[in-house]
This record gives C-alpha cells, sequence and structure tokens, in this order.
C-alpha cells in the first residue's frame, strides 16, 4: 500500500514512516494539508495518518478535504491530546480509526492490518458482484408499452433525489430490481442499500430486525444488535411488502419517517438514522387503510412518489423481449445452442395470463433451456398450464406433477383473498411460510 503520513514534525514522519516501511509498505510524508492534497493528486494512496494538530491548520478540516478528493481513502486520526470527543468528531467525519500519541509501533502496524482487511474485504465484494453478474440476466429496464414507460420515468426521476418511494404492483414485476435500480442511480449510491421483507418474520423478530436490540432485550438476546435501520444509514432502506407491517411498528416506521428517529428493542435511547426508504408492496394500501389495517399517516409518508408497475400480462409489447433475453442468458450458461422458440411457442406465451409475471417467466424459460432436446424451444419443454390450448391451469386429476397444482392453488388463494393472513388461514400455513413458499415458486 502506499500509506501518506501528515505531521508537522519530521521526526514523527520518519519514525511512522520506517514503522510503515517494516511492513512492505511505501511511506509518503507531508508536512501540511496542501501537500497532502498535492501528494493525492500525483498518485492514489491506500491509507493515510493524519495529526488533529497540525501546526496552524486544524486536522479534521484537513481530513474534510482530504475525504473530499478521496472519498473512499481510510484516514487515521493522530494527536497527542486524546479524548473521547475529539475521537468521536473524527469518526463522525469520516475517520477510519484514530489513535493517541505517543503511538507505538505495534499500533501502526495493526491498524494498517485493519486497513489492509477492509481492502480484501472490498475486492471480495467486487468478486462477488461480478459473480452474481454472471449468475442472473442483465438488468432489462426498457420497455415498449406506455404505462410502464410512465413508471420507469417516475421512478428514475424520483431517483435522483431523496424522496420516499412507493412501488406498487402484482408479485413478480419486478419491484425489488426497481428499488436498487433507483438505489444505484441516486446520491446514496456509494452506501449501503438494505432490504428488509416485513412479512418474513414474527411482529418481535421484525420489530428486533429493523431496529436492533439491546442485550436481554427478550428471551434469546444475548447480545447487542444494531438493526438494519442502522446498517442503512447513509444509504436506502428497501422495505418488502410493507402492506405486511404489523400495526403495532407502523408508527415506529413513521417516527423514523418524520422525525429520522428511532429506538432499539429494550433501549429508550433515541437514535438517529439518515436512511432513504423504498417500500414496495402487491396491496391496494388506499384500501388497507380504509380497513383500518394500515395507518393514514404512514401510508402518505410512504406515498410521496408512487410508481405502479403493471404485470406482465399488461405489457405484451415487452413480453418477447423478455423471453429472448432469459433464453439467451440461460442458453449461454447452460452451454447449450438454442436458436430460439417455435411459432407454437409464441402464441402459448401472448395466450397466457403469467399470474407469476417476470419471475415465471424467468423460472419457465429456464426450465425450457433445460429441458429442450433441439436448437428451439418447443411446448413439450413448457410447463403443463401451456398444453392445454387458453387453459393456463392445472387441474386435479391431470396429468401433472403435485408442484403444479401447489403452484396454482397457491396462486389462485392469493389472488381471491384480501391479504397474505387470511390467505395462509385458507391454506392452512402461517404467514411466514406463505411468503417462503411464494418465493420457491417464484410468486414475489
Amino acid at each position: 500500500m502506499r500509506v501518506l503520513i501528515i505531521d508537522d514534525e519530521p521526526g514523527i514522519r520518519r519514525t511512522t514512516g520506517l514503522a510503515v516501511e517494516t511492513m512492505g509498505h511505501e511511506a509518503v510524508g507531508a508536512a501540511n494539508g496542501a501537500r497532502a492534497l498535492k501528494a493525492l493528486e500525483e498518485a492514489r494512496c491506500d491509507a493515510c495518518f493524519l495529526d488533529v494538530n497540525l501546526g496552524a491548520e486544524n486536522g479534521l478540516e484537513v481530513l474534510a478535504k482530504l475525504l473530499a478528493t478521496a472519498p473512499t481513502l481510510p484516514v487515521v486520526m493522530v494527536t497527542a491530546y486524546a479524548n473521547i470527543s475529539t475521537a468521536v468528531e473524527a469518526m463522525r467525519r469520516g475517520a477510519f480509526d484514530f489513535i493517541p500519541k505517543p503511538f507505538t509501533p505495534d499500533q501502526i502496524r495493526a491498524v494498517l492490518a485493519r486497513v489492509e482487511q477492509g481492502r480484501a474485504l472490498a475486492s471480495r465484494v467486487h468478486l462477488l458482484e461480478a459473480q452474481l453478474a454472471e449468475e442472473a440476466p442483465a438488468l432489462d429496464l426498457a420497455s415498449a408499452e406506455p404505462a410502464a414507460q410512465r413508471a420507469l420515468q417516475i421512478a428514475f426521476k424520483a431517483a435522483e433525489t431523496s424522496a420516499t418511494v412507493l412501488v406498487l404492483g402484482p408479485s413478480g414485476t419486478g419491484k425489488s430490481v426497481l428499488a436498487r435500480e433507483i438505489h444505484r442511480r441516486s446520491a446514496q449510491r456509494d452506501a449501503r442499500f438494505v432490504t428488509v421483507n416485513c412479512p418474513s418474520l414474527s411482529r418481535e423478530l421484525l420489530e428486533s430486525e429493523l431496529f436492533g436490540h439491546t442485550k436481554g432485550a427478550f428471551t434469546g438476546a444475548v447480545a447487542d444488535t444494531t438493526g438494519k435501520v442502522a446498517l442503512a444509514d447513509g444509504g436506502t432502506l428497501f422495505l418488502d411488502e410493507i402492506g405486511e407491517l404489523p400495526a403495532a411498528i407502523q408508527p415506529k416506521l413513521l417516527r423514523l419517517l418524520q422525525e429520522r428517529e428511532y429506538e432499539r428493542v429494550g433501549d429508550g435511547q433515541p437514535r438517529r438514522a439518515n436512511v432513504r426508504v423504498i417500500a414496495a408492496t402487491n396491496r391496494n394500501l388506499a384500501e388497507e387503510v380504509k380497513a383500518g389495517r394500515f395507518r393514514e399517516d404512514l401510508y402518505y409518508r410512504l406515498n410521496v412518489i408512487e410508481v405502479t408497475l403493471p404485470g406482465l400480462r399488461d405489457r405484451p409489447g415487452d413480453l418477447a423481449r423478455f423471453a429472448e433475453s432469459y433464453l439467451a442468458f440461460f442458453a449461454t450458461r447452460l452451454g447449450k445452442r438454442l436458436m430460439g422458440f417455435e411459432p407454437a411457442v409464441r402464441s402459448a406465451f401472448a395466450a397466457y395470463a403469467w399470474p407469476g409475471n417476470l419471475r415465471e417467466l424467468r423460472n419457465v424459460i429456464e426450465r425450457a433451456v433445460i429441458l429442450s432436446p433441439g436448437e428451439t424451444i418447443g411446448l413439450a419443454d413448457l410447463p403443463a398450464q401451456f398444453h392445454a390450448p387458453g387453459d393456463s391451469t392445472a387441474a386435479v386429476g391431470a396429468p401433472v406433477t403435485l408442484e403444479v397444482l401447489e403452484t396454482e392453488h397457491i396462486r389462485r388463494i392469493v389472488a381471491s383473498a384480501r391479504n397474505l393472513d387470511e390467505a395462509a388461514r385458507i391454506l392452512g400455513i402461517d404467514p411466514a411460510t406463505l411468503y417462503r413458499k411464494r418465493q420457491k415458486l417464484g410468486m414475489t
């Protein structure tokens, strides 16, 4: 690593540089902020030691200039006047760490080891992102349909602001994909995108996951946890299926949106978090408000910018393009040479209702690519619901698998029930199980 040492005392620069060089790194010295910024302009630095008392300069002000030039630079603050308030202020302004004078070579080595660990983790994240890109089809957020075009235009315009966005639409229409794209286009793009699946946990566990808890707050709370709100501080908090948020948690979320404050479970101390909230649901929240299941004030706080994604059946102009994209992706991934779809398949796709939307289309085509013995996808490669013209469902007693029957039954119940809780009661399972089944079957 190239390590920048900023101190107005030549002796300190020499001894710190020696410790840095014994670790195999390059040391670059600077006596003041101007020379430090010039060093940054000449070549990239991987870490920096900065004296708080830098002659006539204030080290905290130099810190701000350094981070404005190199936002990801790990800056370690050094001072002979170590105190908690200075440390807190330095960390608040973006310092990586804080060590007091006089320091030992071992302290220098320890902090640089942590910087190296962070670099290794960042490299690992980049590698995993690259691998993930190979595992998923390219993001397609274009559309030939006016309704979808309007929705995307609103979303991308909202992305440039910090406004709360509410994404509506049936399951499988790509609400979470759009939420990530809004984050990617926002000023928070370099911070975290944190997802909370609202119906996946009990009320108590969901509250803890959102806001964190203190040790002993409830049975099993063996240590303090920060929660996902704190994790998303400075970035984006994505609340998936917000319509399932328990009533007891709704006022706490409202407080976060209104005042940027929250409290951990078991702790009355208010904490602050600067998060951009994006929420998504397949429910009609206005109807939920009328029915008394969702707070009206929370609804209006969430609904600053509303984006409604139409279902795949309402995007016939996009269907063929999506299908071709998935086909190309899975054929390449599985090492198959497939030229396209037979005309009967295209007709079946056009006639099908696509209750699972884009997620269902992806699953259908992945299955077809796996099963296809030839160079084109035929009807025989598709699931049973495509075999009977005009019939997109599987009947009891038909020669189909139990998975096909279960999928269709769950779809019908969810479509007819007022909400997922009611659907779970009809199916005889708890809401969390229904949520997992919908994920597995490509219905979320």
